[in-house]
């Protein structure tokens, strides 16, 4: 059919009728909180994905918009007594779209360029940071800024300005060699994923997840020639760049003998994880993706599995945690993260109230869908301030930064860190 899909294992009548009347995920949905639209809901995107895909419904630009006003957070799988995985489907109603050519002129050249270019080749993703950093410190943002010529002209993109990353001055593979060692007996041989935007911007993030693995007794192996793992292009629906990237990183990572790759964010580990599921029909990498993704553990799975080595100074702070989407719903590490807190000496572990509420961040949602992701963002951090926490933990940078410029917007006076920086600091390792 003109409009159908190919290659979607759409959910059956009866599964689609048992959503109808279930709506378990209805509370769980950020969009569907914000509008109470039907359509606006994961059982309501089920229905349109499968009218389109069927050829019951034109591929319109209402369903377009729709596909990318949800945020992916898969809080909905959560919640699906049914095990339904809505996440898959919006990834690939998205990658339909983008195969059929029906997103709009801009749409596709921002992702050509961003997408399937930049973020993919660590040259270029390396020169427009570089750029940007100059523009960030050479003088240029601070005249922008003084004489606020960008918020008279460009209000909007006044705001992003503010969410884009601050770039680093030493990139995280340029300041590593390739295998670290730890000062005792090798316990785990680790292969360490430096990332594409945590490489150039979250270069700290990275230094604290390297200091607290060498700590627990860890060799780490940051392969020089790794790529970006293709979360960003898998979840904005371009399956063959990331499958791309997917199958140069089993390659690179491949060469070492691990016991396990190593992950510090959510949203890469999720990706990473799925390798087998992405490459599931690729004869030559099924079984090697399959393999890859079972070796993929979050920082705070991995610690949580071993005797790990707990702090032995007293840490005396409340500190609350959040739970990253891609991290809780997508991987569904919730338990662990909270029983390493728990055995840090000092530690007043304090529940974040909805701490699996998205936060907004959501990739680069607050970017294309700012004014939604703030108020998603508001809800966020009326919760982060009743839980009057000295310091709020996430695993996930675009978490961090979210909550980080939600701090500033909304007042609230909190350390937001990263979970190997709070284990660093506890650590007492500089």
């Amino acid at each position: 059919m003109e409009n159908g899909f190919t290659g979607i294992d759409i959910p059956s009548d009866d599964v689609i009728t048992n959503c109808m009347h279930c709506g378990l995920c209805l509370p769980t949905c950020p969009t569907y909180n914000l509008t109470g639209r039907e359509r606006s809901s994961p059982r309501g995107r089920i229905r349109l994905i499968k009218a389109v895909a069927e050829g019951e419904l034109a591929m319109t630009q209402g369903f377009i918009d729709e596909m990318n006003f949800c945020l992916d957070c898969q809080a909905c799988e959560t919640a699906c007594p049914a095990g339904v995985k809505y996440g898959s489907l919006v990834e690939s109603a998205r990658n339909q779209i983008s195969l059929q050519g029906r997103e709009s002129l801009s749409a596709r050249l921002i992702k050509w360029i961003f997408l399937t270019h930049v973020l993919s080749t660590k040259w270029q993703l390396k020169l427009v940071a570089r750029l940007l950093r100059l523009y960030q410190q050479g003088g240029l943002e601070w005249l922008v800024n003084r004489t606020g010529i960008l918020t008279a002209v460009a209000p909007k993109l006044a705001k992003l300005q503010k969410l884009s990353p601050r770039i680093d001055a030493q990139f995280f593979d340029e300041s590593h060699p390739e295998i670290l060692y730890p000062e005792g007996t090798i316990r785990y041989r680790i292969g360490f994923l430096s990332g594409c935007i945590m490489n150039v911007a979250f270069a700290a993030i990275n230094n604290d997840t390297v200091k607290v693995l060498l700590h627990n007794d860890c060799q780490i192996i940051i392969p020089k020639d790794q790529d970006c793992c293709g979360s960003m292009q898998a979840h904005n629906g371009d399956f063959a760049t990331a499958r791309a990237l997917a199958r140069k990183n089993i390659d690179v990572f491949a060469r070492y003998d691990l016991d396990y790759i190593v992950i510090n964010s959510a949203g890469c580990g999720a990706l990473m994880k799925e390798y087998g599921h992405y490459l599931k029909d690729d004869e030559a990498y099924a079984a090697k993706a399959k393999a890859f993704s079972l070796l993929v553990l979050d920082l705070t799975e991995f610690l949580a599995m071993f005797e790990w080595k707990r702090p032995t100074e007293p840490f005396p702070f409340r500190v609350a945690y959040h739970d990253a989407c891609h991290l809780a719903h997508a991987q569904k590490v919730t338990v662990q993260p909270r029983m390493l807190l728990s055995q840090i000496p000092g530690v007043t572990p304090v529940e974040l109230p909805e701490s699996s509420w998205c936060c907004g961040s959501a990739g680069t949602y607050n970017m294309t869908h700012y004014d939604d992701s703030m108020k998603i963002l508001e809800r966020k951090m009326t919760n982060v301030r009743a839980a009057q926490a000295d310091y709020v933990v996430a695993s996930n940078p675009g978490c961090l930064a979210q909550m980080e410029y939600g701090c500033e917007l909304y007042e609230v006076n909190v350390n937001v860190i990263h979970f190997a920086t709070l284990l660093r600091k506890a650590y007492r390792i500089e």
